[in-house]
């Protein structure tokens, strides 16, 4: 009986443990990435296993979306939970303030061993510009490069460097990449190098491959893997000037040809990231980490690759700003957790804190969406906020799972109807019965605007149109 009593002891002293280990935290980020190239989110041209057993095992955010389509701003946003205006990245190469604390600082504080490996785009102009000397929390940031789409790496006895070299200068050759230098195998190597060593501790890391970004190119066997593949044409490539609002215009015109021609190795470089994204969960499981590791896999922002006429990013089209979200907590959050709300990027310190149960650092605008992931009932406001680069015509945009609302400063407001109209090719401002959604929505960015010290609600055109949909005197 004594005997029995203390197994029994031992026994729920080590569930105690177990309960009380920390979760390690592992971010994956993946640059101008259109979210329906993944499994999870419906392609069915690249198979993607490895980043679907994420979505599987945790859950899948559908309506997640970069709070500012390009890289810097989103980026600055992710590891804050502040607006742009706030940390201040509100374009490309702009350096991410001093005031700033990122989750990894807090975790960092905290105890956890904290990297850093791939591109940053955080701290102004330098390219590439190895472990920048501010590393907000990333203690090992020796495979933290400032920016840049390079293709080829090497370790030397100075360090990491381009391994692409043109006229005595790095570029983004692919030339002779094989799975130990090509970019997205190279930095693959760095969290598992990383987890492997810290299998005593709990860690933190974020790895942020530049792929599937452009140039499209990437290292056998995925260059032509897919080269016989029927590419789809997206309905909206060759649609009419008239669908399409003054900041969706883009220059050159793209068509389907051109779609045919770039999706092929865009696609190839998809599979090499799920591939090596496979390696690094391979890592957690031989060292028995998987079920203490919380992992989110993300993008910076979409690429419309072909839709409307356009490549690239910095719209509020689904491509542009819609991204994948993943989120696997085990023992918390629920295998096969799926979240329509809207979301974005702010949204994602306050949730991973509320399940860490670390404390919040000052600053933070986000929201705590834990109770979705979690499967929880919950009084959720569905809606996410949204709002260009500086530099350019302003914009702003109110997103829910069904509904997008865009003021801009080029011209009249565009309300898409997601459910309907999924390709976005009708305005339905003044549609009947769109009154009560475009009230609501334009309260909503108002509130935001105030609360958050948005400039862009006071341009003349956005402060005017938002006035005459609330019924409010100029």
């Amino acid at each position: 009986m004594k005997r029995l009593l203390i197994a029994l002891f031992l026994t729920a002293l080590g569930q105690a443990a177990a309960v009380a280990k920390p979760y390690n935290v592992l971010v994956i980020q993946t640059d101008e990435h259109h979210f329906k190239t993944l499994g999870c989110y419906g392609g069915n041209i690249v198979g993607t296993p490895h980043i679907d057993w994420i979505a599987k095992n945790g859950a899948i955010a559908t309506s997640f979306y970069a709070t500012t389509p390009v890289c810097s701003p989103s980026r600055g946003s992710l590891i804050s939970g502040r607006y742009p205006q706030a940390t201040p990245v509100t374009n490309n190469n702009i350096p991410l303030g001093d005031h700033v604390v990122t989750f990894a600082e807090v975790l960092r504080r905290n105890g956890y061993a904290t990297g850093y490996a791939g591109k940053w785009h955080l701290d102004g102009l330098g390219k590439p510009q190895w472990a920048p000397k501010r590393k907000f929390g990333f203690d090992d940031n020796r495979y933290m490069f400032n920016r840049g789409h390079w293709k080829k790496f090497e370790i030397t006895g100075d360090g990491p460097r381009v391994a692409a070299i043109k006229r005595g200068k790095p570029h983004y050759g692919v030339e002779n990449a094989d799975n130990k230098s090509f970019s997205t195998d190279w930095l693959a190597d760095r969290p598992t190098d990383f987890i492997n060593a810290n299998k005593a501790k709990p860690f933190c890391y974020m790895v942020c491959f530049p792929d599937p970004h452009g140039p499209n190119t990437v290292r056998k066997p995925y260059d032509t893997m897919y080269k016989n593949v029927k590419v789809p044409i997206p309905v909206s490539v060759n649609k009419p000037r008239a669908q399409t609002p003054r900041w969706g215009a883009g220059s050159p015109k793209i068509t389907a040809d051109t779609v045919r021609a770039l999706m092929p190795k865009y696609y190839g470089m998809v599979k090499c990231l799920d591939d090596n994204i496979g390696r690094i969960l391979g890592a957690l499981r031989k060292n028995g980490q998987i079920d203490n590791t919380i992992i989110v896999f993300t993008s910076d922002h979409g690429d419309l690759c072909g839709e409307h006429g356009r490549l690239n990013k910095g719209v509020p089209y689904e491509g542009s700003a819609r991204i994948p979200f993943l989120f696997y907590c085990p023992g918390k959050i629920p295998a096969g957790t799926v979240v329509n709300q809207a979301l974005s990027c702010v949204d994602f310190v306050p949730t991973l804190f509320a399940l860490t149960g670390d404390k919040l650092p000052e600053g933070v605008e986000g929201r705590d969406a834990s109770a979705l992931f979690r499967g929880a009932k919950t009084k959720w406001d569905d809606i996410a906020i949204l709002r260009s680069t500086s530099g350019v015509k302003p914009w702003l945009a109110a997103v829910t799972d069904r509904h997008k609302l865009v003021y801009s400063a080029l011209g009249d407001p565009w309300l898409y109807d997601l459910q309907t109209d999924p390709d976005e090719l009708h305005n339905a401002f003044t549609n009947p019965g769109s009154e009560k959604i475009v009230r609501r929505l334009t309260a909503k960015l108002a509130t935001y605007a105030k609360r958050h010290n948005d400039p862009y609600a006071t341009d003349p055109q956005i402060k005017a149109d938002m006035a005459q949909a609330l019924g409010q005197a100029q």
